[in-house]
């Protein structure tokens, strides 16, 4: 069996096993494995071997049992060994992700440097620059732009790894966050048959149970297949911050030849909860005046998300040197959302004070409708030159994102008037014609918080607000890429030369008679170098710029006071990436300078809330390190720091309050440890203990030059882990934030802070068969 499953990898030039042998201590095979081992739980056993086949696109699973990946697609969109692409990549394996207990991506991104939480959202600061999951400039699935919620982390269950290439990466992608590229890998079928099914329970009601199963459905193994399914709910700490999810996510791959593959993957997740707008806390008081259970919700808000990705891919080998590739992405996402927040103030008194423990409120109904498509092709050549090996990419893609006609949005907040109407501010000078209260104060649309009750989360009567319809007028996203990547190579060195013409292009009120249409252009080169200093270690450096255009809803909006000019990024980087202990422990050293032009922060203009300005000038430069694999083979590690200085450095007169200061919730210094050992002989064999340490020092809160500012204190927490094994069982504890400690991950303001986790528990068991 296991003859014939290495003949047929090495004809479909799929990733390989190196014949599925297990390897010893100096890295070398030792005889052949068992036919069951390939289902056996790879917790606690041998690390394999991963061939480096060049593979043109990643359709089938990856093999490599550890915390290091190897190859990457994500740098160059061919499969690249990592020591060999001249930029930072970091990534979490699977492994790593059930080592330590995840679901989210936003658990694991503390496993990669200068990687941190923005806020509780599908949000992030990467080298000091924000990247959302609502935008299509930041979040990628399987190197494909696909729509993803703001409001929900990223779940993990039918994830194989989770890589950031850091910094911009226009040159490949296009429309592209400075800071970095967050990109989520799905399983993909494997040519065997695996199958597993787990459950967890734990702390705040937690129930996750998740199946994954795969194998050949064809006698010659040219029809592939994998199903992962999944169920996650908790309760949460926060109050009435109740998720549930549903994973559905089949995949297919069919090999007719060995020459000409097709790939059909489709995800399907349905999301139901709550918009959690964070923790609001006393206008005159600190982050420990309220509880960090404290949410705004209403019992009776709810939070509806659908998602669907639909990818279907071919590649095809003309000749052992030229091959083509085309993958085709549909993205559909539906918000049906009805919540109570906060509305970025204390409410008013009648001598126009602010009260510091009441909040002004706001009821938002919305529904959205996206459908994003996105294509991308291109053909790879491979020839030699005399001593030098050249590999070709020529690739088109394009990308559009509409928001469907329909979406629509009602908001109902502010003060009341006699007259029957609403207004979002309270000017004593005209007290006369507001609605007040019992104690003479202006009386709000939407009930106050009151930070001094504990009745806030109650069943709320929408229907006696007064609401106010916001347009969501339709509107369209469309860019067209032309790119050219050379890798050469020449003995020891390695160069990466990259062009890209991109032509963006903003269609407001789409299919009305108000329709208008921008575009925007821009060149996108990319240079960089690495050379082999001996066979564990290479140095590397890069410069590349970047190209990010402003969103349509800023565009399109009278009073945001744009157009604005795209934002424009620019990186140099050099490093130093090696391989140790027999190529099982992999290591990168960085050093980065990052600088980006025209982001748009609030014009804080009190006549025009909505009022933008373009910062001329952002840095952010620092050190980063990760490590990853494994020491022995009952040993594995993941470790990493980074010092990040990122500042605004050039604006209208290089003295507003924010100038200097370091970019919100990026933390100058930040370290992370995970390591776990398994013990192989006596008494106590196939037992197995995890320990990681992770801080990060003080954070800012969102744009200094607001009102409410706030600093979040730096942190360290400790986490463990138990393991244990019996034949295909395995049953495994983990303990998070060990002592208990308070803290926050980011947040914005003294009204909307996001608060980690208190201890808590899981307990999980797996059965592979």
């Amino acid at each position: 069996m296991v003859k014939r499953l290495h003949s047929y990898l090495l004809l479909t030039g799929t990733l390989l096993y190196s014949a599925a042998l297990p390897i010893n201590a100096q890295g070398n095979t030792m005889g052949k494995v068992p036919t069951d081992s390939l289902t056996q739980d790879t917790l606690f056993s041998t690390p394999y071997l991963h061939a480096q086949t060049l593979q043109t696109v990643e359709v089938i699973g990856r093999n490599e049992r550890s915390y290091k990946n190897t190859n990457s697609f994500i740098g160059t969109k061919t499969e690249t060994p990592l020591k060999d692409i001249p930029q930072s990549i970091g990534y979490v394996t699977k492994e790593l992700v059930r080592d330590q207990g995840a679901t989210t991506v936003n658990e694991v991104v503390k496993n990669i440097s200068g990687v941190n939480q923005y806020t509780f959202y599908n949000d992030f600061s990467i080298r000091g620059f924000r990247t959302t999951g609502n935008r299509n400039s930041g979040n990628l699935v399987n190197g494909m732009r696909a729509q993803t919620s703001l409001w929900k982390q990223q779940s993990l269950a039918n994830i194989e790894r989770v890589e950031v290439i850091k910094g911009p990466a226009s040159a490949l992608f296009g429309n592209a966050a400075p800071g970095g590229v967050i990109n989520r890998v799905t399983k993909k079928p494997l040519p065997y048959q695996r199958n597993t099914v787990s459950t967890t329970v734990g702390s705040f009601n937690t129930l996750n149970t998740y199946g994954d199963f795969t194998g050949p459905l064809d006698k010659k193994n040219t029809l592939l297949y994998r199903l992962n399914i999944g169920y996650e709910h908790t309760d949460s700490y926060r109050d009435l911050q109740e998720n549930t999810n549903y994973i559905v996510a089949p995949s297919f791959s069919f090999l007719p030849t060995q020459k000409t593959r097709f790939n059909v993957d489709i995800v399907y997740q349905r999301t139901n909860g709550k918009v959690d707008r964070g923790q609001p806390i006393f206008g005159d008081g600190d982050l420990n005046s309220v509880p960090i259970s404290r949410s705004l919700s209403a019992t009776n808000d709810y939070l509806k998300e659908n998602l669907v990705n639909i990818t279907l891919g071919v590649t095809h080998k003309f000749t052992d040197n030229l091959s083509f590739n085309a993958t085709y992405l549909n993205s559909s996402y539906d918000e049906d959302l009805r919540e109570h927040n906060q509305a970025n103030a204390y409410v008013k008194l009648a001598d126009g004070t602010q009260s510091p423990s009441r909040i002004l409120m706001q009821c938002l109904v919305r529904q959205r409708h996206f459908r994003n498509n996105s294509f991308n092709t291109y053909f790879n050549y491979n020839v030699n030159t005399g001593p030098v090996n050249h590999r070709i990419l020529l690739g088109y893609d394009y990308f559009q994102m509409a928001q469907q006609a329909g979406s629509s949005a009602m908001t109902a907040g502010g003060y009341l008037l006699k007259d029957g109407t609403t207004t979002t501010a309270f000017k004593p000078a005209n007290i006369a014609k507001y609605v007040l209260d019992k104690d003479g104060n202006p009386q709000t649309n939407v009930p106050y918080y009151d930070l001094t009750s504990n009745n806030n989360n109650i069943e709320r009567d929408y229907s006696k607000y007064i609401f106010v319809s916001t347009a969501l007028s339709p509107y369209l996203q469309y860019s067209h890429g032309i790119y050219l990547q050379e890798q050469m190579e020449v003995g020891p060195v390695k160069l990466l030369l990259g062009i890209r013409q991109e032509i963006f292009t903003d269609v407001l009120n789409y299919k009305t008679n108000k329709e208008s249409r921008t575009t925007q252009h821009a060149f996108i080169p990319r240079l960089g170098a690495v050379v082999a200093i001996n066979k564990n270690l290479n140095v590397y450096g890069t410069w590349v710029k970047g190209f990010e255009p402003q969103s349509a809803s800023v565009q399109g909006n009278p009073n945001t006071g744009g157009p604005f000019d795209p934002e424009y990024s620019q990186l140099l980087e050099a490093g130093l990436k090696g391989e140790w202990f027999d190529k099982r422990l992999s290591t990168t050293l960085s050093f980065f300078h990052l600088q980006k032009r025209n982001t748009l922060y609030n014009a804080n203009d009190a006549n025009n809330p909505e009022l933008l300005e373009q910062v001329g000038e952002e840095t952010s430069k620092g050190i980063e390190l990760d490590v990853a694999g494994f020491i022995l083979p009952n040993w594995s590690i993941v470790a990493n720091y980074a010092y990040t200085h990122a500042a605004i450095t050039k604006t209208a007169t290089n003295s507003e309050k924010d100038y200097g200061m370091q970019r919100p919730n990026t933390p100058r210094n930040s370290f992370n440890i995970w390591s776990k050992y398994i013990i192989q002989t006596g008494a106590l064999r196939n037992f197995g203990f995890g320990l990681g340490f992770n801080a990060v020092t003080k954070r800012y809160g969102q744009v200094g030059r607001r009102e409410n500012t706030i600093v979040y204190p730096g942190y360290g927490l400790l986490n463990a882990a138990l393991y244990y094994r019996l034949r295909n069982l395995q049953v495994q504890l983990n303990l998070d934030n060990a002592m208990n400690k308070v803290y926050w991950v980011g947040g914005y303001d003294k009204l909307r802070s996001f608060p980690g986790a208190p201890r808590s528990i899981k307990a999980t068991v797996t059965y592979k068969f």
